[in-house]
C-alpha cells in the first residue's frame, strides 16, 4: 500500500483537517466548514414512541447534534413518523437517522420520515453465512448487479426527498462475497463501501458520508486511513465526509480508552467530520466523552476552532517511520534497565517517576498487574528535540543503544513529536512515550487526562512506535499506572487482563446489556488474555467475534446463543442460565482458571 502513502505527509506535523464537501442532514451540516458533529443512538424500542421521544430530547439537551434510531423492519420503521412528530412538537430540531440492517424495505419506509439513513454494505443486499466460495469476475459482477438493483431505489428516493445517507461498513459484518475476495481486512472494508458509493454516484447522488467501524482500534485506524487514501486516488470530487466510531468499545474506563485511541488518533490525523462514542452505558454518557475528544483535537490545531487553516507550528517534513496502512512494531534493539528488558520483541514497559514510586512504595507488592516497573530518573533516558539536527546526529553517532524520548516544553504536540523522533532517530534506540510534553495540569478532571493519554499513547502504539510508556498528565500515582496499563491493553500492546468486546445497547438489543456485561465481567475478569464478546443481537455478532475466544449473543427475547470464535455452539439458552453456561464453555476449551483469593488487607 506504499503507493497510497502520499496523503499521509502530515504524519510528523499537527494535521489540518481533511477538506470535504458539505452533506446536509436536515439543518445540520457535516463536513465543509462545519465543526466536528457529535452523534449518539437511542436504546429504546422504536415501537415505544414516548420513550424514544424522551430519549432523543435528552440527548439533544446534552449537546448531541444528530440522533440515530434503529429500524429493524418496515413496520417498525413506520413508527418513525410518530417519533419525529413528537420530537418536532417539542421544539427540537435535532436530525434523526434510521439505522438499517438486512431490510431494504425498512430503509424505503424510514426515508419517508427521517433526515438520514445508515446502511451497512455487508448486510443491506449481501449475505453473510460464512460460505467459502471462489468468485469468478463474471460471478462477482453478477452479484454487484443484484446489489445495484436492490440499493439503487433507496439512492433515488434519498435524492428525491433530500435525505442524507451513511454508507457504514462494519469489520464484523463484511459479506461472504467481500470476505472471499479481500479477506477480513481493511481493504475489504473499503472496497465494500466503495461499491455502494459508485452506485450512488451513478445516480448523481452525493449526500452521503462513509464510516469504517471496528472493535479493534488498529483495524479501524488502518481502514479509515486506507479509505481516505483511496478517495484521494479516485479524484477530488470523492471528498465525502467521514463518520468515526469504534464499534463495541465496551463500558467504563476501557470503553473510553478504546474510543479515544480509535477516534482520537484519526482526528489527530485530520480525518473525521462526525463522531459517535459507542459505550455499553446509557447513551447520554457518550456525549461528554465525544465532546472532550473533539476539544482535545481542536486545542492541538492551535486556533481553538478546529478550522483547516489554523494549524500551529509548522514542522519540517520528514518521511514517516511506519506504514500507515498496516501494523508493524518499530524494530528497536533490546535494552535492560533496572532488571526489566524492553525494546525489540520485549513487552512494552510501564514507567513512573521517583516521587510517585515513593508515594506507592508501601503498597507496590499488593498492586498486582498495575505495578510500576521502571523509575524515570533511574532509567538513563535521553531526551531530545527531534527538530534539533545536531542532537539527533549525536545520538545516532553513539555506539551504544540507549533509551530516548522527546524532551519537554518544546512547543510540539505529542503525536507528531514522537513520530518525528521515530523517523529521525536510528531504529535501534528504543523509545519512551509520554502522554504529555507539558507540566501536568491538575485543574483538568480525570476523564480529560484519560482521553488525552489514551489518544496520544494509543495512537503511537498503533503506529508501532514505543517500547515503554509514562503517564504524567494524571497526577494520582495509582490512577496514572492503571491508565498506562489499560491503554496498553486497548492498543493491543500488552494483554494483562480479560479483553471484552461489548456493543452499545439499542432498540435491537434482546437483553439488558449493561447488567449482563457487568455479570460477565464479575465472573470472568480474572481470565488474563481471554477475549469475550457480548452482543445484544446478531447484527455484528459472529463477524465482530472473529477475534474473540467466546461470544454471548442475544438470539431471541430472553434467549442467548453462545459462540466459540465465530461458530455458534449453544442455542436458545435461558438468559438466567447463560452466564453459567458460558463459564462451562470456557472450561471445556481449557481457558478457565479459578479466581485468586482476594489479598488480605
Amino acid at each position: 500500500m506504499h503507493h497510497l502513502a502520499g496523503w499521509f505527509t502530515g504524519s510528523v506535523r499537527p494535521a489540518a483537517r481533511r477538506r470535504t464537501r458539505e452533506v446536509l442532514v436536515g439543518g445540520v451540516g457535516i463536513g465543509g466548514d462545519h465543526p466536528v458533529r457529535v452523534q449518539s443512538m437511542i436504546t429504546s424500542d422504536t415501537r415505544d414512541t414516548a420513550a424514544c421521544v424522551a430519549e432523543v430530547l435528552a440527548l439533544a439537551d446534552a449537546g448531541c447534534d444528530i440522533v440515530r434510531v434503529t429500524a429493524q423492519t418496515k413496520s417498525v420503521a413506520a413508527n418513525l413518523e410518530h417519533i419525529i412528530s413528537g420530537v418536532r412538537s417539542a421544539g427540537c430540531l435535532v436530525p434523526l437517522v434510521a439505522d438499517i440492517h438486512f431490510k431494504p424495505d425498512a430503509a424505503m419506509e424510514a426515508v419517508k420520515w427521517v433526515e438520514k439513513v445508515r446502511v451497512n454494505p455487508g448486510n443491506y443486499a449481501d449475505k453473510k453465512k460464512f460460505e467459502i466460495r471462489e468468485y469468478s469476475d463474471a460471478q462477482y459482477a453478477e452479484e454487484l448487479n443484484r446489489i445495484r438493483e436492490t440499493f439503487a431505489p433507496l439512492v433515488v428516493r434519498c435524492r428525491e426527498l433530500g435525505r442524507a445517507m451513511r454508507i457504514g461498513t462494519n469489520h464484523g459484518s463484511l459479506s461472504d462475497r467481500i470476505m472471499n475476495r479481500y479477506g477480513d481486512t481493511p481493504l475489504g472494508m473499503v472496497e465494500s463501501a466503495l461499491e455502494f458509493a459508485r452506485i450512488a454516484r451513478e445516480h448523481d447522488y452525493h449526500q452521503f458520508v462513509f464510516s469504517m467501524k471496528s472493535s479493534n482500534p488498529k483495524v479501524m485506524i488502518q481502514a479509515y486511513r486506507l479509505l481516505v487514501a483511496r478517495l484521494d486516488q479516485e479524484g477530488p470530487d470523492w471528498n465525502y465526509p467521514i463518520h468515526l466510531g469504534v464499534t463495541e468499545a465496551g463500558d467504563g474506563e476501557d470503553g473510553r480508552i478504546k474510543s479515544a485511541i480509535g477516534i482520537g488518533s484519526l482526528l489527530a490525523d485530520g480525518i473525521g467530520d462526525t463522531i459517535r462514542v459507542s459505550l455499553t452505558e446509557d447513551s447520554i454518557h457518550e456525549i461528554p466523552v465525544a465532546r472532550v475528544l473533539v476539544d482535545i483535537c481542536r486545542a492541538d490545531a492551535g486556533d481553538g476552532g478546529g478550522s483547516r487553516s489554523g494549524v500551529a507550528a509548522a514542522v519540517a517534513s520528514s518521511t514517516p517511520s511506519f506504514d500507515p496502512f498496516s501494523y508493524e512494531r518499530r524494530r528497536s534493539s533490546p535494552l535492560e534497565i533496572t532488571g526489566h528488558r524492553l525494546g525489540a520483541e520485549n513487552t512494552v514497559r510501564v514507567f513512573t517517576t521517583q516521587d510517585r514510586w515513593n508515594a506507592l512504595a508501601h503498597k507496590i507488592a499488593s498492586m498486582g498487574d498495575y505495578q510500576p516497573e521502571v523509575i524515570l530518573e533511574k532509567s538513563g533516558v535521553v531526551g531530545i528535540d527531534p527538530r534539533d539536527e545536531a542532537a539527533v546526529a549525536a545520538l545516532n553517532a553513539r555506539g551504544e543503544t540507549c533509551l530516548v524520548t522527546v524532551t519537554d516544553d518544546i512547543g510540539m504536540n505529542v503525536i507528531p513529536a514522537f513520530r518525528m523522533l521515530a523517523a529521525k532517530v536510528e531504529a535501534r534506540h528504543p523509545i519512551l512515550l509520554k502522554d504529555t510534553l507539558d507540566a501536568p495540569r491538575e485543574e483538568r478532571d480525570f476523564q480529560h487526562h484519560l482521553l488525552a493519554a489514551a489518544r496520544n499513547l494509543g495512537s503511537l502504539l498503533c503506529d508501532g512506535i514505543g517500547d515503554a510508556v509514562l503517564v504524567r498528565g494524571e497526577t494520582a500515582p495509582g490512577q496514572s499506572l492503571r491508565l498506562a496499563y489499560n491503554v496498553l491493553q486497548a492498543a493491543g500492546a500488552r494483554i494483562f487482563k480479560t479483553d471484552y468486546v461489548a456493543c452499545p445497547s439499542c432498540g435491537r438489543t434482546l437483553f439488558n446489556l449493561q447488567t449482563t456485561t457487568r455479570r460477565i465481567r464479575e465472573a470472568t475478569g480474572h481470565l488474563k488474555g481471554v477475549r469475550i464478546a457480548v452482543m445484544g443481537c446478531i447484527v455484528n455478532g459472529p463477524g465482530e467475534m472473529a477475534d474473540a475466544d467466546f461470544g454471548y449473543v442475544g438470539g431471541a427475547p430472553g434467549k442467548i446463543n453462545l459462540y466459540v470464535g465465530k461458530t455458534a455452539v449453544k442455542f436458545n439458552l435461558p438468559e438466567d442460565e447463560a452466564v453459567g453456561r458460558l463459564i462451562d464453555l470456557i472450561r471445556e476449551h481449557g481457558k478457565w482458571i479459578d479466581a485468586p483469593e482476594p489479598a488480605a488487607l
